[in-house]
């Protein structure tokens, strides 16, 4: 875990902000100088908060550490779901892989056996929010807390284990996040690359995607639920389809797939 100190770029944007205040009580004509000032600020602010892969706003893990030699993370996120999961937890255990399963708290609810079945066959699961909702960036902080917090407590009930890593909707977030997660002994992670299966109906492209350049300490992401898995009659993830290639080529390449590791084991990047 990163220490108790907020990111540096936040702390530095809230000083600027109590500055901006003074000089403004001190000189109101001041203002274009303070907007001139602020707007870039805000701009930052924010392209570090929706860029998913970006530490602007927060630690983020996006590589395994270095002892993690030959070894590739592989992901989850958007499960359970009852079309896909068992699949997909076939397939792992048909090939002696371990994976990280980042599940929304409200399927969860829904589908208690399958978390865990998740857990019980030796994967990880990890909180991906309770509502997964498209404006979880846009939350105020106690909003997000509380998100994030019926999510942690069901996945350890179902589980017998805390979650230890988050990953927010879509890798979205906002600055307090950061400080959120340091408070509940939560990691962000995001990825070194996805495959982008929820918006690819081509599962060889899923695949490229993330084999291209593949390397040691990768953390690499799929989906069992969400939009690239439907339900009905025939249900369909391209994730899924995409993944026997995947674990193939992995296995080709002298890589061993594992969950992520402890986050005291982890580098995150600060």
């Amino acid at each position: 875990m990163a220490d108790g100190q907020s990111p540096f770029f936040v702390r530095l944007s809230a000083g600027l902000h109590v500055a901006a205040g003074a000089l403004l009580v001190a000189d109101p004509r001041a203002w274009p100088l303070v907007v001139a000032t602020i707007i870039p600020d805000h701009l930052l602010l924010t392209w570090g908060s929706l860029r998913p892969q970006s530490t602007l706003v927060g630690a983020n893990l996006r590589r395994l550490p270095a002892p993690a030699a030959r070894t590739v993370a592989l992901t989850f996120d958007d499960g359970p779901d009852p079309a896909t999961t068992p699949r997909v937890l076939d397939l792992l255990e048909a090939k002696g892989a371990r994976a990280s399963f980042f599940c929304v708290g409200r399927k969860a609810e829904r589908h208690p056996a399958l978390v865990e079945e998740i857990a019980r066959r030796g994967h990880r699961v990890e909180n991906h929010s309770f509502a997964h909702s498209n404006g979880f960036c846009m939350l105020p902080p106690g909003a997000m807390g509380r998100d994030i917090d019926r999510a942690q407590s069901l996945l350890a009930r179902l589980t017998g284990r805390e979650p230890r890593y988050f990953r927010a909707p879509a890798g979205l977030r906002s600055p307090w996040l950061d400080g959120l997660l340091r408070e509940r002994d939560l990691t962000l992670v995001s990825w070194t690359r996805r495959g982008l299966d929820t918006v690819s109906r081509r599962p060889e492209r899923v695949t490229g995607r993330l084999l291209r350049d593949l390397a040691a300490g990768d953390i690499l992401v799929l989906h069992d639920g969400g939009h690239g898995a439907a339900t009905g009659a025939a249900p369909r993830s391209t994730g899924l389809e995409a993944l026997p290639r995947l674990l193939e080529a992995v296995a080709s390449a002298g890589l061993r797939i594992a969950p992520l590791p402890s986050p005291a084991e982890a580098a995150v990047a600060v």
